[in-house]
């Protein structure tokens, strides 16, 4: 199965209060590699942003006015995610927009299998924090690009941390290329270890001696 890095930005924090989506950045996964299949959308969520909004992705009312509607991109959205499992940082909040938005349309609410990146890392972290600047800290992922919260820069990096936080090794760019069966066999022909090699008895007392002989010249000078 595929899955799909989701974000949205929003322009408050609660549906309930009639906040609606700005943004929505989605990039898809294959067996953990980056696809070349993005889904990407700013939104004119028909009322003001939230000044604490605002202050998080920095998206103008002035600037959203310009932008499509839900509505004209619902279809597209719906087809992108289809049959693909959601990878999402605090999924109980980016779907409660989601779905009240097509709630809006009459429409059913999202039933994709969902992966809360969130509840990995409170697994795996218990006690630590586990927001997503964190984690990208915690596993030395360079985050820089995040000066605001913008749903693709936030999608390639949970993208990163979703990899490390089931313990898969990051994969090279040309990974899908190679022969995975014939590299796996080869793997197996190959013994890696470290040969412990125990000293003689008389190795033994030549070091007690060297260390009883250093010890008293130094004790001395």
């Amino acid at each position: 199965m595929n899955e799909i890095i989701l974000d949205t930005e929003t322009t408050g924090l609660s549906a309930k209060d009639g906040h609606r989506i700005v943004e929505i950045g989605c990039i898809e996964l294959n067996e953990l590699i980056p696809t070349q299949n993005k889904f990407h959308c700013y939104l004119n969520p028909e009322r003001k942003v939230s000044e604490k909004a605002l202050e998080v992705h920095g998206y103008t009312d002035e600037f959203l006015s310009k932008k499509k509607k839900f509505s004209e991109v619902v279809d597209d959205f719906l087809n992108f995610i289809e049959g693909k499992r959601l990878i999402i940082h605090n999924a109980e909040f980016d779907l409660s927009h989601l779905n009240n938005e097509l709630k809006i349309l009459g429409k059913d609410p999202i039933k994709n299998e969902v992966i809360d990146t969130l509840i990995l890392a409170r697994n795996k972290f218990p006690g630590s924090s586990i927001s997503l600047d964190a984690l990208c800290k915690r596993y030395r992922i360079d985050n820089t690009k995040r000066t605001l919260h913008t749903a693709l820069i936030d999608c390639e990096l949970l993208a990163k941390v979703y990899i490390n936080l089931i313990d898969q090794k990051e994969p090279t760019l040309n990974f899908k290329n190679q022969n995975l069966d014939k590299a796996n066999k080869e793997f197996k022909k190959v013994l890696y270890y470290k040969k412990v090699v125990s000293p003689s008895n008389q190795e033994i007392e030549n070091h007690k001696l060297y260390l009883k002989k250093t010890l008293k010249k130094n004790f001395f000078s």
